[in-house]
């Protein structure tokens, strides 16, 4: 009697994975909530007082928020370019992407930095108004996690610099993505809530 065909197991590169540790997941969720509970307070705050939310929302410079927010989708975009590469086995060619994503990372740090400054020098505070304790509170608290993510681009550049990366090391360089990919989407939320909704 003839056997039954044995069905081969499905190739290793067919089955999904979770990128990167479970770690910066279970960070990214963390972090992810915290933005939640900040952007539902700073909605319960404003449905409370919407006359001053709107006036003091016009003073913000929205075309800064809108160059920050091609900043940061590009540098989103060049991140995973780099993590391409890296698949591909071209650990090397990854490189001048993450150096560009941090490049843009700065991009937005120098701009913000000097929203700050024109913010602080018109007299602007944490107790200035409700709004601009939302406003200092929620942009500053992303402002960190920009910083954190360029640090860790730098450790992802140098990793792909030196030929770390590669279809079967591909942990470091997803993790880093993740957690970048993290700061952009929270900027996607945080700029048109605090900038331009109304």
């Amino acid at each position: 009697m003839p056997s039954l065909p044995v069905q081969a197991p499905a190739p290793a590169a067919a089955v999904r994975h979770l990128p990167g540790d479970l770690a910066i997941w279970v960070f990214i969720f963390a972090e992810l909530l915290v933005f939640g509970v900040f952007f539902i307070t700073y909605a319960f705050a404003r449905s409370n007082n919407v006359e001053l939310f709107n006036a003091e929302q016009l003073a913000l410079d929205r075309t800064s928020g809108a160059v920050n927010t091609v900043l940061l989708l590009t540098s989103s975009f060049l991140v995973v370019r780099a993590v391409q590469f890296a698949q591909a086995g071209e650990s090397r060619r990854a490189a001048p992407w993450l150096a560009g994503a941090f490049a843009c990372g700065g991009g937005f740090v120098v701009v913000k930095l000097f929203e700050y400054a024109e913010k602080i020098a018109a007299g602007v505070s944490l107790s200035s108004s409700t709004f601009h304790m939302f406003y200092l509170s929620l942009t500053f608290f992303h402002f960190m996690h920009v910083i954190l993510g360029m640090v860790i681009l730098v450790a992802m550049w140098n990793g792909a610099r030196n030929g770390r990366y590669g279809p079967d090391n591909m942990n470091g360089i997803e993790t880093g993505a993740a957690y970048w990919h993290m700061v952009d989407l929270v900027w996607l939320i945080l700029f048109p809530l605090i900038y331009v909704m109304r």
